[in-house]
């Protein structure tokens, strides 16, 4: 069979060799062997999650002991691997977890200061991990900033940058072309594909400064929105079921649930009428937006100051 041809340890990449046999990457992994479960590992990775979509603000400290108060031995160091393996990191600034490409060109942020008045201004996206039965799987969603709307999202078993490229490409056909577009600085959506698609139109690219979860703070609080209302509940076992349930809970989401920011109206309401909506990113010591400029490296970027970012609607 052809997906016998494909090699994990090939110098090309699985999406290029899945494309040459003609194969899609979903028959590829099907067809994987899954790896041993973790038992201890999967139970503490769960905690760890609730946790911290409880409490965005725990660092691995504060997490060893929310373990230890529940029995569990661990010391500091295994604590940070879990968070890294789930890409979570305490919001203070400090370092990042979620790390570029080093090949990958780093572009500024371009929403502090910047008033935010109408739909299509300015959407952001992000990944977040969906707790499975057996193992994890991957969200990433696509909201416009003004109304909070859920444009589109895609689920994966893996990190490929093929799913967050699937989802942009569905946002910029159904809704449109967007200002700017914000992600933070994970190897996803600095790739080549994910970029090349928003210059292609012309988008303004703009990424989180490095350790600045509140840069993109919408997309913080739906995930913590979506794993209350809906994942933690549903304790869901495969991700066809995930599938199934979260389109039935971004149906409700979007077109019912309403927002106390938005006016007590509905994301599809705002985002249809241009009434209600709005949000403003701003910098506690008065630092300027930066303009938008040629990608930055790693360095440029970095966390500088003791600059704080308060959130506020408008």
């Amino acid at each position: 069979m052809r997906q016998a041809w494909i090699s994990a340890e090939a110098s090309l990449s699985v999406i290029r060799q899945c494309a040459l046999a003609g194969v899609s990457r979903a028959t590829y992994y099907a067809h994987q062997h899954p790896t041993p479960v973790d038992e201890e590992a999967a139970m503490m990775l769960r905690l760890i999650d609730e946790e911290y979509t409880r409490h965005p603000f725990f660092g691995s400290r504060r997490m060893v002991g929310f373990l230890r108060d529940r029995g569990w031995a661990v010391n500091r160091k295994r604590v940070q691997r879990l968070m890294h393996q789930l890409g979570v990191a305490g919001m203070a600034p400090g370092p990042h977890t979620s790390q570029p490409h080093p090949a990958h060109p780093v572009y500024p942020y371009l929403l502090r200061g910047l008033a935010i008045d109408r739909p299509n201004q300015a959407w952001s996206t992000d990944i977040t991990y969906i707790r499975l039965a057996q193992g994890w799987g991957y969200l990433v969603a696509i909201i416009d900033w003004y109304s909070r709307k859920v444009l589109t999202w895609r689920l994966s078993n893996t990190l490929d940058v093929g799913f967050c490229v699937d989802c942009l490409h569905e946002a910029l056909r159904r809704f449109g072309t967007p200002d700017i577009f914000n992600t933070d600085q994970g190897a996803q959506f600095t790739s080549h594909a994910f970029i090349n698609t928003l210059k292609a139109h012309p988008i303004q690219i703009s990424m989180d400064g490095r350790g600045r979860a509140a840069d993109n703070i919408f997309v913080e609080r739906l995930w913590r929105t979506v794993k209350y209302e809906d994942i933690y509940l549903k304790d869901y076992e495969t991700l066809a079921q995930v599938q199934v349930g979260l389109k039935t809970y971004f149906t409700f989401y979007n077109g019912e649930r309403r927002h106390q920011s938005l006016g007590d109206q509905t994301p599809d309401v705002v985002y249809a009428t241009g009434q209600g909506g709005g949000a403003k990113i701003i910098d506690k010591f008065g630092r300027p937006a930066e303009p938008p400029s040629a990608p930055r490296s790693e360095d440029e970027d970095a966390y500088q100051g003791n600059a704080q970012q308060v959130f506020c609607c408008t």
